[in-house]
């Protein structure tokens, strides 16, 4: 079993940062499975923002393209989002997900999640 457990996020005006992090507790899932960071508004789907394979490849949400930053330090078993010129409509609850793939293949783990509040 692999568990997620994230932390940040909270709340921002507008054009602001805010950064969550997201710690694996299995080192071996950790460095060869897909990263991601997905979002769920109010009366919304869950989507991805962006994701960080095993061999480096980011892909972003074409919402967050050149504002948010998804990173990792496999030192510490812990995936970063930096989310930078925050928009109203960045406000929805945050959760990590690993994955034996990026396309969600199983197994998949998700963290409880992290409420982000951007007001205008």
């Amino acid at each position: 079993q692999v568990r997620l457990v994230e932390s940040g996020g909270g709340s921002n005006q507008a054009g602001g940062s805010l950064r969550i992090s997201c710690e694996c507790s299995s080192r071996a899932a950790f460095s060869t499975y897909c990263m991601g960071v997905f979002r769920q508004a109010p009366g919304k789907e869950r989507e991805r923002v962006a994701t960080l394979s095993s061999w480096w490849t980011t892909v972003y949400a074409d919402s967050v393209k050149g504002r948010f930053t998804i990173s990792k330090d496999n030192a510490k078993n812990t995936l970063y989002l930096q989310m930078n010129s925050l928009k109203p409509e960045d406000t929805a609850m945050y959760y990590c997900r690993a994955s034996a793939s990026c396309s969600g293949a199983y197994p998949t783990f998700w963290g409880q999640g992290t409420q982000v509040t951007v007001s205008s």
